[in-house]
C-alpha cells in the first residue's frame, strides 16, 4: 500500500508513524463513538427507553464481557495472519452497532447493540493496536509508538466532551450516535485498510521474531506475576471509578466538588503518559509501573483518612490516575520484553480476558462493602499489583537474548506459518 517496504526489523520510520496516527485516530474514535458517549446520553435514553440508568449502565458489562469471550480467538487471528483484515472489520461492526444502538426502543434491544459493541472494541481499539505495534516495530520504538498512540487518544477522548454535550443537547441522543458511527466508519475503515500492515507484511515482520508459546508462558512465573499485577490494578481501578463519587458525597462533600475530583483522574493519565513519552526507554517499564502502582495503592489507602480536605482528596485521587495512565500502556511493552513478539497477542489475551472479568465483577464487590472499606480493598489490591512486579525489576527484553532459556521456549514465528 506504500513505497516503502517493511522488513522483520520492523517498518520504516514514515510507515510507523502513519500506523500511530491512524491507531490514535481509530480508537480515539471507537472510544468517543462506544463508550465515552454513554455518561453523556444515560439519562436522556434512560428517559426515552423508560428504564433506570442501572439497566442502561448494564450494558457496559455486556460488552466488557463479551470482549473477554472474545480476546482470546481475536490474538490467535492476530497471531497468525496480522491486524489488517481484523481491525478493519472490527471498525465495520462498531459503526453498525453504533448506528442499531441509535434505534433500539428497549433495554433488550440496547443489550443486543453492546454485543456487536464489546465485539468491535476487542477488534479495533488499544488491545489490538498494540498487538500490531509489537509486531510491526523494533523494540527501540515499540514504547514510544504505543505510549503516542496511547497519549493521543487519552487525551483527545477526554477533549471531546464539550462536543458530544453540545450534539446530545441540540441533535438528541439517537441522531449524535448516528452521526458518531458515520464519522467512525469514514475515518477508521478507510484507514485500516490503507496503512495496517497486510498478511503477507505481517509474516515477514515476525518471521525473524521470537516469543513463547501460551502454553510455555503458564508454566513460567513471571506470567501470573504479571496477571496478578495487572488484573489487580484494573479490579482496583474499574471499583474506584464506579464508587467514588458516591464515596465522596457520602463523607460530605458538596454535589459540584464530588463530580468534579474524578476529572483530576484523567488529567494525571494524561501527565503520567507524557512524563513517559519525554524521557523514553531511560526510564526502564517495569520499575515505572511498579512505582505507579504503589502510588496508587498509597492514594487509595489514604483517602478515607483525609476527611473534607478538597487539596488532600485531589491528591489521593490523582494517585490513582498516575497508576491508570501507566498501566495500560505499560502491559504490552512489559509482555512482549518477558514473553516476545511471535505469539504475543495470544499471551495478552490470557491476561486480557481475566482483567475484563475483574473490571466486570469488582464494582459489585465494591458496592457490597460499601464505605471507606471498599477504598482499602482498592488500595490493598493496587499494593499488591505492585509488589507483583517488583521480581520482573532488571530482566532483559527476550530480543535480547536474555529474558528465557533459548535451549526450551524460544520458537520462531515460522512454526505457525506453515
Amino acid at each position: 500500500m506504500t513505497d516503502e517496504s517493511p522488513t522483520s526489523a520492523g517498518l520504516p520510520t514514515r510507515q510507523r508513524r502513519r500506523l500511530i496516527a491512524v491507531f490514535a485516530l481509530t480508537s480515539t474514535m471507537a472510544y468517543v463513538a462506544m463508550i465515552q458517549i454513554i455518561p453523556v446520553i444515560l439519562i436522556p435514553m434512560a428517559g426515552d427507553l423508560g428504564t433506570s440508568r442501572t439497566a442502561i449502565a448494564g450494558a457496559s458489562t455486556v460488552s466488557t464481557l463479551i470482549g473477554a469471550l472474545a480476546a482470546f480467538p481475536i490474538g490467535r487471528v492476530l497471531d497468525r495472519f496480522g491486524g489488517r483484515a481484523l481491525m478493519t472489520a472490527g471498525a465495520v461492526i462498531g459503526a453498525i452497532a453504533v448506528v442499531l444502538w441509535s434505534q433500539v426502543t428497549s433495554v433488550l434491544m440496547l443489550y443486543a447493540a453492546f454485543v456487536l459493541v464489546g465485539l468491535s472494541l476487542a477488534m479495533c481499539t488499544y488491545e489490538a493496536a498494540f498487538a500490531v505495534l509489537v509486531f510491526a516495530t523494533d523494540p527501540r520504538h515499540r514504547d514510544r509508538s504505543i505510549l503516542a498512540v496511547a497519549m493521543i487518544a487519552g487525551l483527545a477522548t477526554y477533549l471531546v466532551y464539550p462536543i458530544l454535550g453540545w450534539m446530545t443537547g441540540e441533535l438528541g441522543w439517537r441522531l449524535s450516535l448516528v452521526i458518531l458511527a458515520v464519522v467512525f466508519a469514514v475515518t477508521a475503515v478507510p484507514g485500516c485498510v490503507w496503512v495496517i500492515p497486510s498478511r503477507a507484511t505481517h509474516r515477514t515482520q515476525i518471521q525473524n521474531r521470537v516469543g513463547v508459546p501460551l502454553a510455555t508462558a503458564l508454566r513460567q512465573r513471571r506470567f501470573w506475576l504479571l496477571l496478578i499485577a495487572f488484573v489487580g490494578q484494573a479490579g482496583s481501578v474499574s471499583a474506584f471509578l464506579f464508587l467514588i463519587v458516591a464515596y465522596l458525597l457520602d463523607v460530605g462533600h458538596p454535589p459540584v466538588v464530588a463530580t468534579s475530583i474524578p476529572i483530576v483522574i484523567g488529567v494525571m493519565q494524561i501527565l503520567s503518559r507524557l512524563v513517559l513519552t519525554t524521557l523514553g526507554r531511560r526510564i526502564p517499564l517495569a520499575p515505572a509501573t511498579s512505582l505507579a502502582f504503589a502510588v496508587q495503592a498509597g492514594g487509595l489507602l489514604l483517602l478515607p483518612v483525609v476527611g473534607l480536605s478538597i487539596p488532600l482528596t485531589v491528591l489521593c485521587v490523582a494517585a490513582v490516575g498516575v497508576g491508570q495512565g501507566i498501566g495500560v500502556i505499560a502491559r504490552p511493552s512489559i509482555l512482549a520484553d518477558n514473553f516476545g513478539v511471535a505469539h504475543f497477542a495470544t499471551v495478552l489475551a490470557a491476561i486480557t480476558v481475566p482483567m475484563a472479568f475483574a473490571r466486570a465483577g469488582s464494582p459489585l464487590l465494591g458496592a457490597w462493602l460499601g464505605d471507606w472499606r471498599f477504598l482499602v480493598g482498592c488500595g490493598v489490591v493496587a499494593l499488591v499489583a505492585a509488589i507483583a512486579l517488583l521480581p520482573l525489576i532488571g530482566v532483559r527484553p527476550m530480543e535480547e537474548g536474555c529474558a528465557v532459556d533459548t535451549s526450551t521456549d524460544l520458537v520462531r514465528s515460522r512454526s505457525d506459518a506453515r
